[in-house]
């Protein structure tokens, strides 16, 4: 069982959680997820590591409430356990001394940009950091990359916080005035990514999108999360889940990411409704 140490709302249905598992704190890096199930009867999904903290033995997991294992996990309160959180999982980030690169996170994809963001700085990069919400309430941890960051841009869809418009409107100026950069990391929504990858494509600035596959077994067995990279099948999450975004079909895993939309929304009514008697 793993400890709750810590639940947090970031905005709406955007939840923090610390949780006590000191195997996984000891050996993550940046870029790495793991798989989590709630329960007993509980499904297994994957969330990535926002934060970590080796010596207290913990981990740091930002999700949305979205289905019924989202709203689930939102039910537990701190002090309280879920039964498994597996990992590290997945390939870490490349990271070393670059130069100038920009990371790039929309909505919940700020968490995990996080600790690529300080690992880069940590490697002497400089950083610029664009980060987009849907508007001001959803904004979070804004201190926390402006600290790691050289240079932190927001945008807000609304124009109610930041810069009004998205991440890839504020990345449009940065390439413009800045051709010394050297790499770009983005993740969020794939139309986000797509977005990025495409603007960065032409001036053959190297992108690492971290892709957010459907998953089960989490160890490249099942072939659940199989995504088309440079025309080849691979495992997001034995072969990623950063991969050169110029390459990833972001078409087919769109499709993929919504090909049990109506049975995710069968099991979440049908547990609303269990939920009332």
């Amino acid at each position: 069982m793993f400890k709750i140490l810590k639940k947090e709302e970031l905005g709406p249905g955007m939840i923090l959680m610390e949780i006590e598992a000191p195997y996984v704190a000891k050996s993550v890096e940046p870029g790495q997820f793991v798989i989590v199930r709630v329960d007993e009867k509980g499904e297994r999904i994957p969330l990535t590591i926002a934060d970590f903290d080796r010596e207290f033995g913990k981990i740091t997991i930002v999700f949305q409430e979205i289905g019924k294992t989202t709203h689930l996990l939102n039910s537990k309160k701190e002090g309280e356990s879920i039964v498994d959180v597996v990992g590290p999982l997945g390939n870490k980030t490349e990271i070393e001394s670059f130069g100038k690169v920009v990371c790039i996170g929309g909505g919940i994809g700020v968490a995990p940009i996080f600790p690529i963001v300080r690992k880069l700085k940590s490697k002497g990069n400089e950083v610029i950091s664009i980060v987009g919400y849907r508007s001001k309430s959803y904004v979070f941890w804004e201190e926390k990359m402006k600290r790691e960051s050289s240079n932190l841009l927001i945008a807000t869809n609304d124009g109610t916080y930041g810069e009004k418009g998205f991440v890839t409107d504020i990345l449009k100026k940065v390439l413009s005035s800045n051709s010394d950069i050297r790499r770009v990391f983005t993740i969020g929504p794939v139309v986000m990514m797509k977005a990025v990858s495409d603007l960065t494509r032409d001036r053959k600035i190297k992108t690492i999108a971290s892709l957010n596959s459907l998953m089960v077994c989490g160890m490249g067995m099942c072939g659940a999360c199989r995504v088309m990279v440079g025309g080849e099948t691979k495992f997001t999450c034995a072969d990623g889940p950063d991969f050169d975004a110029h390459v990833v079909d972001f078409d087919s895993l769109a499709k993929r990411l919504a090909v049990y939309k109506e049975e995710e929304k069968v099991s979440f009514d049908n547990w609303k409704e269990s939920e009332k008697v």
